[in-house]
This record gives structure tokens, C-alpha cells and sequence, in this order.
């Protein structure tokens, strides 16, 4: 764990969950896919519908299509920065498109999408072996805890 990373415990028996996942980058994404779907069994979602799209770009209208049919989102991607602005604007596309699908429908949705310097620190993020991080299983494990949290407060 990360110095200043919570440690997330819940439970989500009985949530829908749809995990929406960029294509680009196949051996991160295979990473954050399976940490997603990982963090999501600790969780006790047993069942996960996975929507694979062409890029982090797409995440934001994936995401708003699903929100009204699920109780969570995880969303997952990786940006590489390259020699050009298309970084910065995909990046940007992508935070914004999410966290208004988020605001707007009350739909948490996991943000597992990496902006990367390079490939290097990607894979050092995905949880595979050997990384770092499980940024995947991360993002699953905040949507989780995030409707759990919400739920309480509803029900208080």
C-alpha cells in the first residue's frame, strides 16, 4: 500500500456493477480489467458486466449510456503521454466526461483511468506482477464503497 492510501473493506453483495474498459494499451488494460474484476469479487459482487471500448476518450458516453441501469461504474483506461498535446486533451475529456456522468445520474463511478509519462509507470499501476500498484482493483473497490456509503446515508 501506498503511504496515505486507504485501506477499503465492503461490502457489495447484491450490487450491478458494469466495468467500462479502454482498449488501447492491451497489456495495462488486461492488468486494470482483471484488479477490477478482483476488487470487485473482495467485494462480494459476484456477477460483473464488462463494456470494452476504443479508447479513454469513449469512457465518458459508455458511462453515461450505462449509469441508469447499474448502481456503480468502474471506468478504466490509460493515456501515455506522447510528443503532442493529445494527452492533455484526452485527459481532460476523459475526468470531466466521467465526473459529470457521475454528478449528473448519482453514479459513482470508479476513476480508474492512469495518465502516464510513459509505459513504464502504466504497468507499474496495473497490478500485474511485479507492479506497484493495483489502480483496477482500486477504482472497484471506491465504486463499491462509494454506493455503500451513499446507501447508509439514505437509509439513516
Amino acid at each position: 500500500m501506498r503511504d496515505g492510501a486507504p485501506t477499503i473493506t465492503t461490502h457489495g453483495t447484491g450490487l450491478r456493477v458494469a466495468v467500462v474498459a479502454a482498449s488501447w494499451h492491451q497489456q495495462v488494460m488486461d492488468g486494470l480489467l482483471d484488479g477490477a474484476r478482483r476488487g470487485l469479487a473482495d467485494a462480494g459482487v459476484p456477477s460483473v458486466d464488462v463494456v470494452r471500448v476504443p479508447g479513454t476518450f469513449e469512457l465518458p458516453v459508455a458511462c453515461a449510456s450505462l449509469a441508469g441501469r447499474y448502481d456503480a461504474l468502474v471506468a478504466l483506461g490509460v493515456v501515455i503521454r506522447g510528443g503532442t498535446p493529445h494527452f492533455d486533451y484526452v485527459c481532460q475529456a476523459a475526468t470531466v466526461g466521467i465526473t459529470d456522468v457521475s454528478v449528473r445520474t448519482a453514479t459513482p463511478i470508479g476513476f480508474g483511468v492512469l495518465t502516464c509519462d510513459d509505459e513504464a509507470q502504466a504497468l507499474d499501476r496495473a497490478g500485474l506482477p511485479g507492479s506497484a500498484e493495483d489502480k483496477g482493483h482500486e477504482a472497484a473497490s471506491a465504486a463499491v464503497a462509494t454506493v455503500v456509503a451513499l446507501r447508509g446515508v439514505a437509509t439513516s
